[in-house]
């Protein structure tokens, strides 16, 4: 049986480690809250993240890192501004030749890296995944059908990888693009923001949809400069990922910007809730990847000007929409 590990114990690391036990793997998840741990694995249920679902009683769970490595593939999916920390805490314990899958998707602060980026600092030499697609925990923890990607230098070992860890109900396709599988997850969560922004005002289905498809122009214009592939982003890891968190509540960022064109105030939103909403951080740190490689992207601009630059977003709208006409492609 393969030993997988879990790093993070949150709703997405939870539905994952139910994933990997469809699997028929032996699966140890890491939390960081003691008791997280603790009611996982006397009553076999997350209810501070992953409410009402009832978990296989064999995933166990721990809060020792020295435990998890001791694994044949770890997942991590610390949020992705924690990444850095969380790595530089496994570098004196990790195992040469263990794959790691990075599953946080975004863009660090104040490096402007991703998150592969961070692991070859930190953890040199190691064997980087990125899982990334169009999941929402709930229903991966509950075994209904999904589809994601696993990108890694190595295509052979991604597949080898993915029929470890997927199974009939969660299903992974292999690619080798690292770089926009990456930048797809990364940017979709601004995305959605704004895609909630725009429903909240109540301008219509008409305007979400013309959001989304000149969104994915923004992806992919600076996937495209920083290295990747541009069919990767029509893929799952791009505009299935994109089209997905842009059109339901389920999604933190498009509830997020839902609540904000309805007029509640970031602060108070942020208080409410309990998990991290990675499209905040990430708005502020695309918006400078993009500046430093001479990116044009208006409607990241837009929502990072609402989130982190105190603009008004009646104002912020009105400016998006003068915008010049131009040419499509």
């Amino acid at each position: 049986m393969t030993k997988v590990g879990v790093i993070g114990a949150g709703a997405w690391g939870t539905a994952l480690a139910c994933a990997a036990k469809r699997g028929d793997n032996d699966v140890l998840l890491q939390a960081h809250e003691p008791d997280v741990a603790e009611i996982i694995n006397r009553s076999h249920v997350n209810p501070t993240y992953l409410p009402n679902i009832n978990l296989d009683p064999n995933i166990r769970a721990t809060t020792n890192l020295i435990d998890v490595v001791d694994s044949d593939v770890v997942l991590l999916v610390a949020p992705a501004q924690y990444v850095r920390e969380t790595c530089k805490q496994l570098k004196a314990i990790w195992h040469d030749g263990t794959p790691i899958l990075v599953c946080a998707k975004g863009i660090e602060l104040d490096s402007g890296q991703i998150m592969s980026e961070v692991l070859e600092e930190e953890l040199p030499g190691v064997m980087i995944g990125i899982l990334s697609g169009p999941t929402f925990a709930t229903e991966v923890a509950n075994g209904l059908p999904s589809a994601c990607t696993l990108a890694m230098h190595d295509m052979d070992k991604a597949m080898e990888i993915g029929k470890i860890i997927g199974s009939d109900r969660f299903r992974i396709y292999a690619s080798d693009d690292v770089i926009g599988a990456q930048i797809g997850g990364a940017v979709k969560n601004v995305l959605a923001i704004a895609s909630g922004m725009a429903s909240g005002k109540g301008f219509g289905d008409n305007a979400r949809a013309a959001l989304i498809t000149r969104g994915i122009s923004e992806l992919v214009r600076l996937a495209v400069v920083k290295g990747a592939k541009p069919e990767t982003l029509m893929g799952l890891s791009g505009m299935g990922d994109l089209t997905l968190t842009c059109n339901s509540m389920q999604s933190r960022n498009f509830s997020l910007g839902f609540a904000l064109g309805q007029g509640q105030q970031l602060n108070d939103i942020l208080n409410s809730r309990k998990a991290v909403i990675e499209g905040v951080f990430t708005a502020r740190s695309v918006c400078k990847l993009a500046a430093r490689l001479k990116v044009e992207m208006p409607i990241c601009t837009a929502v990072n000007q609402v989130l982190n630059e105190g603009a008004d977003i009646n104002t912020v709208v009105d400016d998006l929409l003068s915008r010049p006409f131009k040419e499509e492609i």
